[in-house]
């Protein structure tokens, strides 16, 4: 189930870093602006992860992506899916909310950095 939750989580926020590589290299004309938005971008990411990792305790487990691709024979009992789902797709939620915030935070870094140097 963890396995599942982690490639689906992976798989939406890898089109989003898709998303903000393709306006950062709009931007690569100016890289301390193209950083800067970056950093932006991937701080929104990471907000909109911590969002869904609140939402994920009160949706329905039936309604979720990582329940139509775990296979019949892995789904837990009705009983338990709920509180399975909820707490397997908060933990890998918050986990790369964490890894985007930093991501985002050496991006901002990056644009000091040529803020600095006059880049």
């Amino acid at each position: 189930m963890r396995r599942i939750a982690y490639e689906t989580v992976q798989r939406a926020c890898l089109f989003g870093s898709l998303a903000i590589f393709c306006v950062m290299v709009g931007m690569s004309f100016e890289p301390r602006l193209a950083f800067q938005a970056g950093g932006t971008l991937t701080a929104m990411m990471a907000i909109i992860l911590m969002y869904k990792a609140r939402e994920a305790l009160t949706k329905p487990y039936r309604k979720t992506e990582l329940w139509l691709y775990l296979p019949e024979e892995l789904r837990p009992p009705a009983a338990q899916a709920q509180w399975a789902s909820a707490t397997v797709l908060r933990e890998v939620y918050l986990t790369f909310a964490l890894w985007t915030s930093a991501i985002s935070i050496a991006m901002w870094v990056l644009a000091l950095l040529f803020r600095l140097f006059g880049i």
